[in-house]
């Protein structure tokens, strides 16, 4: 006899996935563009010191996803935050919160589908840019509208390409480190972090700005929020997941950034070719270039496919809750919201043609952009669990699986903190237009709400466990 979870019906999801697909999902929406590029742009204007901002960011992610996860293995739904922020802060907040998300996902995907046209062109100089792009969008939305357990494999082997390259590495900088290969004095150790300026080589003030590009590494891992309705046993692969990514992440940043530059004096990261290229170089392999460009284009794979896996199914969510178009409540034989994916298909095909008009300072910009609506979902994300927690009695709060650590003070010095990175956003000159874009977008967002959606009640908590099929 078949699992009756595993035939969908119209408008409900099929859980099919394990935590093995939610770690790797939420791995490869955040590694990616913000460790292959991001982060030398980041090490650029803090020095060596980048390595505590990214320390920083890690631990204050780790608070928004344990805060997620009280209320996601509570209320286990597609629709994750969007939902929780439409029931505890109000529909106009859920509206807000939700399509700032999708616009986040949309703009990392621009920068991704277009970089992954400008990696086949490594190889494969003479074919037009706009074919790969082409094939890669279409490729992407067909794996999308297949079975959730095979978009979870498809995203478990494209993440596990780029942890093992990664890993590889740190591993392989290790060993530079200790036997030189002759590119590196052994006798100066990790000296390379503290005696090119010392430590805080850009002063305080390089050290804060690096901030706004930090933040955006972390970008993607809310998304093990909205797995949650597609996982099963929420009740233990939600936290399993949520309790190892954010470490691993860390780990892979700081261990990667902190190789690079003991080898690397930090000022000559970005300037004379890949800090990747260089370590595979340095241990003999020949074609390096053409390994990192095996991996970059897979963590390009992988973020895009990830980022349409999430908006899509917040898009869902949304529709169910009246806050988007009804049509994207359609859900296919296999359980997948085919319409939300076929609509972020249509979208980056048009974005990548606009995205050709953008000057050269695009991954700036688009990480500053990704890095505002990202901050903005993570405080409403808190925001909601504030709200939700203050409204339990001490009954209800016993009775929580998966309680958010450091209760108060944790999540508001969270806050604080994610307000403090927007406020590094404003004051710099780079970075500023983001905040510019940002404010239009939520100005946006609040007049179509007013002129145009008509919200759903707030479900209750019954109401929200039986939205997604068991």
């Amino acid at each position: 006899m078949k699992d009756s979870a595993a035939i969908p019906t119209r408008g409900i999801l099929t859980r099919g996935l394990t935590t093995r697909h939610i770690r790797f999902i939420a791995l490869g929406s955040a590694i990616g563009t913000g460790l292959f590029y991001g982060s030398a742009e980041a090490i650029n204007r803090a020095g060596p010191s980048v390595l505590l901002a990214y320390l920083i960011g890690g631990a204050a992610i780790y608070i928004v996803l344990r805060a997620l996860g009280e209320m996601t293995v509570r209320n286990p739904v597609s629709g994750s935050f969007g939902e929780y922020a439409s029931r505890h802060l109000g529909p106009r907040a859920g509206f807000m919160t939700g399509w700032t998300y999708t616009f986040e996902m949309l703009v990392v995907c621009l920068a991704d589908v277009t970089a992954f046209g400008i990696y086949m062109g490594f190889w494969f100089p003479d074919v037009p840019r706009w074919i790969w792009v082409l094939s890669i969008v279409f490729f992407i939305g067909a794996i999308n509208l297949l079975h959730v357990k095979v978009f979870g494999e498809v995203e478990f082997w494209l993440s596990l390409v780029k942890i093992v390259a990664i890993v590889a590495m740190i591993f392989g900088g290790a060993a530079i480190l200790i036997f030189g290969f002759g590119i590196h004095d052994t006798g100066a150790g990790v000296g390379n972090l503290v005696s090119n300026g010392g430590f805080f080589a850009t002063g305080l003030g390089g050290f804060i700005s690096c901030f706004a590009i930090v933040m955006f590494a972390f970008g993607g891992t809310e998304i093990i929020g909205i797995t949650a309705g597609e996982a099963r046993d929420p009740d233990r692969t939600i936290p399993r997941a949520i309790n190892s990514v954010p470490v691993r992440i860390i780990l892979f940043y700081v261990l990667t950034l902190a190789v690079i530059m003991a080898i690397n004096p930090w000022q000559s990261i970005g300037t004379e070719g890949s800090p990747f290229v260089q370590i595979f170089q340095g241990l003999g392999i020949g074609p390096a270039a053409a390994v990192l460009n095996v991996v970059v284009i897979t963590a390009a794979l992988s973020a895009i496919n990830s980022d349409v896996f999430g908006a899509g199914r917040m898009m869902f969510g949304m529709a169910q809750r009246g806050q988007a178009p009804a049509i994207m409540k359609q859900v296919s034989r296999n359980g997948v919201p085919w319409m939300t994916v076929v609509i972020m298909m249509l979208t980056l095909l048009v974005g990548v043609l606009l995205n050709y008009l953008i000057p050269d300072r695009v991954f700036l910009v688009i990480a500053s952009i990704a890095t505002f609506a990202t901050i903005f979902v993570w405080l409403m994300i808190l925001a909601s669990h504030y709200r939700s927690r203050r409204r339990m009695d001490p009954a209800e709060v016993a009775a929580l699986k998966f309680p958010v650590p450091f209760w108060p003070y944790g999540p508001l010095i969270t806050m604080a903190f994610l307000v403090f990175v927007m406020a590094v956003i404003a004051f710099d000159a780079d970075t500023r237009v983001a905040l510019i874009v940002g404010a239009v977008w939520l100005a946006l967002l609040a007049v179509a709400y007013r002129l145009w959606v008509r919200p759903v009640p707030a479900p209750n908590e019954a109401t929200l466990a039986d939205q997604t099929s068991r």
